[in-house]
């Protein structure tokens, strides 16, 4: 039996209508809004806490965003609730279920416990729902009192999209009853469908090859969309958990939002997957968005940020044509639960909605307990503030804990006695996440958050055996990090904004340095974009220049090394082992191996001298403390940024 949208009492006469949903009361007769509320990428963030620092804060947390859900509901005869993926992973207390607590059949994952509660109407996949493999994701799934869906993941692969054997259903046709302006009810029947990056082969594959495959995002679309209107979709929904990317559909692409929208038959796209907002400056003057009309590839689209930061919100004026339903009018909005004041502060925007976090206490609780295990010492701080200029004691312990991993993995293998190298950069080095956003382990005790905190991501330890010759492309690489500096030049900006630190590689085990009078090799996307430059000098192995021919084995994370960042030598193919451990595991594990570990950087690489120059760089605030710790180098403060990071100026 249909069921309307409303989770409170209506009140029947017209007068009490238009007074408690005065949004609803836009509508005429015959004429119905219908409104489409999205999280998207919570990365179980349920509290408003950060697990790594060990204190609540106000920009996360799905019992925030829940506020403004309860809001739309209230002023709203027709609402639905979706989520866009991303759902399972991203904080402690997802590695807590992972790792910890683990989940049996009948269990009832906390997220999925605080989305029945709030009463979510469906989900779809995102690519970080399949980290923990393929049994854990089932049983999480299986407590949802929602149906998720995704199309382009497959157990057995059919002749056509349509005929597929899907992990999860590809669609979902909701009947639901809208209440128009006039107060009477009409069916309509809502389609739901859902889609990943197919890169999640890559990515997960120790978890997804033989087990699933993927198919393109567009082409799917276009074949099971016009399935669903024959079934009697009035309107369908595009779930994306894929971001907005290039108006042009290709083959494989990983962020298809523009394309898919442009599919026929696709009515509103809700996206996810790059963290980011829309509609939100950052996509003005961008190719097949609107960023006024609200619109991707022309039809109503929105992206609802992450860990809970807005709620997606797209409102559709809908209007009775015949037995179906058209769209006269919309708007989208991403509806945020904090704000940022000039003075870098934040003020929360609305408080948490306490049935939600009621219904995750328990798991909160354990959470915290298991966090703050102590597990080995540090006898110096770790600490990421100034990995982007120096070596620093953060990636270094990474690295060591790989090196110390790889070595023992290697025993009794065709490639024991291949010198080992490690590869790693910093997680949380400010960007986007701001001038907090900085690793900040002080001397002492080291516990789980502080690995977690240290190395963000479940990743699992592989190893590739690469030449001399890639190694030193790994590095021009990883050296796109920078802006090309004009010997000479005075307080030149140093850090290229749109590359990401993840992507910023140091290789242990090497010396280096990094000219940056030189041109960047690759551009952001891994592209050689000046094959005759050298930013990479004085690179050596033992004391000698390398050998661009001599193999050597680069520990490494499966991420990477499945071909993420498009790294020279990084790709299935170079793969000689797959671990079954994580890099966070791996880490915690050398730590209790060694009690107490010394992090100290060994300066392994710097950047060339280039006399009279001299570069500005951002960090956190906090990292004023370790400044003077940075042997060899010429720093000095240089103000603050209008984002709040601290400024340095760097004497090359």
């Amino acid at each position: 039996m249909p069921v309307t949208f409303n989770r409170r009492q209506f009140l029947a006469t017209t007068a009490g209508f238009v007074a408690l949903h005065p949004f609803s009361a836009r509508a005429t007769a015959n004429q119905a809004h219908l409104r489409l509320m999205e999280t998207t990428d919570l990365h179980v963030h349920v509290f408003p806490y950060d697990y790594y620092a060990d204190r609540a804060v106000d920009t996360v947390g799905l019992a925030r965003t829940a506020t403004l859900i309860e809001g739309v509901r209230a002023e709203s005869t027709n609402a639905l609730l979706l989520d866009n993926g991303d759902f399972l992973q991203g904080n402690p207390m997802g590695d807590y279920m992972a790792y910890e607590k683990g989940m049996k059949e009948g269990d009832m994952h906390p997220v999925i416990q605080a989305m029945n509660t709030l009463g979510f109407d469906a989900s779809t996949l995102g690519n970080h729902e399949f980290n923990y493999g393929l049994s854990f994701l089932a049983k999480s799934l299986a407590g949802a009192d929602f149906p998720v869906v995704s199309a382009n993941v497959v157990k057995e692969m059919g002749a056509s999209p349509t005929e597929d054997t899907t992990l999860v259903p590809p669609y979902v046709i909701l009947d639901r009853t809208l209440r128009d302006g006039a107060g009477t009810e009409h069916p309509i029947r809502i389609g739901l469908i859902g889609f990943v990056p197919p890169q999640i082969m890559g990515w997960d594959r120790k978890h997804l090859e033989g087990n699933v495959m993927t198919r393109d995002i567009v082409a799917t679309a276009k074949a099971y969309v016009p399935q669903m209107r024959e079934q009697g979709a009035d309107i369908v929904v595009a779930l994306s958990h894929s971001g907005i990317g290039a108006a042009a559909a290709e083959d494989g692409m990983e962020n298809a939002s523009i394309p898919l929208a442009m599919v026929e038959g696709i009515d509103a796209i809700l996206t996810g997957h790059s963290h980011l907002v829309f509609p939100s400056s950052k996509y003005d003057d961008w190719a097949g968005v609107d960023v006024a009309a609200g619109t991707i590839g022309g039809k109503p689209g929105v992206m609802g940020g992450f860990w809970g930061s807005h709620m997606g919100l797209i409102d559709l004026l809908l209007e009775r044509d015949g037995d179906g339903w058209r769209i006269l009018s919309h708007t989208s909005e991403a509806r945020p639960i904090s704000k940022r004041n000039e003075d870098r502060s934040v003020t929360a925007l609305v408080d948490s909605y306490q049935p939600v976090l009621d219904s995750v206490q328990d798991f909160h609780d354990a959470t915290l307990a298991y966090v703050r295990t102590a597990v080995g010492k540090t006898d110096a701080p770790l600490h990421s503030y100034f990995a982007l200029v120096a070596d620093d004691p953060s990636v270094q312990i990474v690295s060591n804990a790989q090196t110390w991993y790889i070595g023992q993995m290697m025993a009794g293998t065709e490639y024991e006695g291949l010198p080992i190298l490690s590869a790693a950069a910093p997680f949380k080095a400010g960007g986007r996440g701001g001038p907090d956003y900085y690793t900040d382990v002080p001397e002492g005790d080291v516990a789980i958050k502080n690995v977690a905190d240290l190395y963000l991501y479940p990743n699992t330890v592989r190893a590739v055996k690469i030449t001399g010759a890639q190694v030193k492309d790994w590095l021009e690489r990883s050296a796109g990090m920078f802006n090309q500096v004009e010997p000479g030049a005075q307080d030149a900006p140093l850090q290229n904004a749109n590359f990401p630190s993840y992507n910023f590689d140091v290789i242990d085990g090497v010396r280096y340095q990094i000219d940056l009078s030189q041109p960047a090799k690759f551009d952001r996307d891994g592209n050689v974009v000046a094959p005759d430059t050298n930013r990479i000098v004085n690179l050596t192995f033992q004391g000698q220049p390398i050998d661009p021919a001599q193999e050597f084995v680069v520990a490494t994370n499966n991420y990477r090394a499945s071909g993420g960042g498009s790294f020279p030598g990084a790709n299935p193919s170079t793969v000689i082992f797959e671990a079954p451990d994580t890099n966070r595991d791996v880490i915690v594990r050398y730590i209790v191996e060694q009690g107490t570990v010394s992090p100290s950087a060994d300066a392994n690489w710097s950047f060339a001298p280039m006399d009279g120059t001299t570069v500005l760089f951002e960090t956190g605030p906090a990292g004023a403390k370790y400044a003077e710790t940075l042997e060899g180098m010429d720093l000095s403060p240089a103000g603050t940024s209008d984002a709040g990071f601290a400024l340095f100026r760097l004497a090359l």
